[in-house]
């Protein structure tokens, strides 16, 4: 009489990888290529995102003139999950809705995610994955360590209370149409936002916040790279 409830097919997720920065803060030097034990720092994120269950595909954003390396990167060591290698517009609005427009059929989950960020875990990723598909958005942060204070002309203003400030990390996962259409407005009225919550906010919609994890970090300057080998040496001696 009753029958096996079915089980729910997991939603098509792709991961849009953007990493068309110039790193700038390194010296000019392609952060992305640099060495983080012994492979460099792009192929630590794809591999984050090609070894976890729940991305279906990803889709790589970046200079013009890095599409052949990081194609080339990609290959040799086996991401077979990466679909597109693709140009990154001006802005980082337009280079994610490149990444957007360029996710495979049938894509149901946009996973945004920065490429200097080659610590990520797979249970940050999972996490934000299965909180977007229950409500249509979700972030992973951290909850702040210091004081955080408000500052007017150089002063101290006032204490901001820490218990409800957090430190917003990648991946930021939506529904792909919300995504677009959240990007898509924040173009056509010039706006410019840090990171893609931010647009998807400014259309009313809400964020879930997931569990992040104080070892995704953002590797922006030489002393970031430092602390990643720490971390990455710290993980691989458990």
């Amino acid at each position: 009489m009753f029958g096996k409830r079915k089980k729910r097919a997991q939603p098509q997720v792709c991961a849009v990888i953007v990493a068309a920065g110039s790193s700038s803060r390194m010296g000019g030097e392609n952060k992305l290529l640099l060495d983080l034990g012994g492979i460099p720092v792009l192929a630590h994120t794809l591999l984050a995102f090609q070894n976890c269950a729940a991305v279906t595909s990803i889709v790589l954003v970046c200079r013009e003139q890095d599409i052949v390396p990081y194609s080339e990167l990609a290959r040799g060591f086996g991401v077979d999950k990466l679909s597109t290698v693709l140009r990154g517009g001006d802005s980082r609005t337009s280079s994610t809705l490149a990444g957007v427009a360029n996710c495979p059929e049938g894509t149901e989950l946009v996973a945004v995610h920065d490429g200097a960020r080659p610590l990520v875990s797979d249970r940050v990723i999972t996490l934000a994955v299965e909180a977007a598909a229950a409500c249509g958005g979700a972030a992973p942060v951290v909850p702040m360590k210091d004081s955080v204070k408000r500052i007017r002309d150089g002063f101290i203003e006032a204490d901001v209370p820490r218990e409800r400030i957090c430190a917003a990390q990648t991946p930021q996962v939506f529904r792909r149409e919300l995504l677009e259409r959240a990007l898509n407005t924040a173009a056509r009225e010039g706006r410019i936002y840090t990171d893609d919550c931010a647009a998807v906010e400014a259309l009313g919609a809400q964020v879930r916040a997931t569990e992040g994890d104080y070892d995704n970090i953002k590797i922006t300057t030489p002393e970031d790279l430092l602390l990643a080998e720490a971390l990455l040496e710290g993980r691989e001696g458990l």
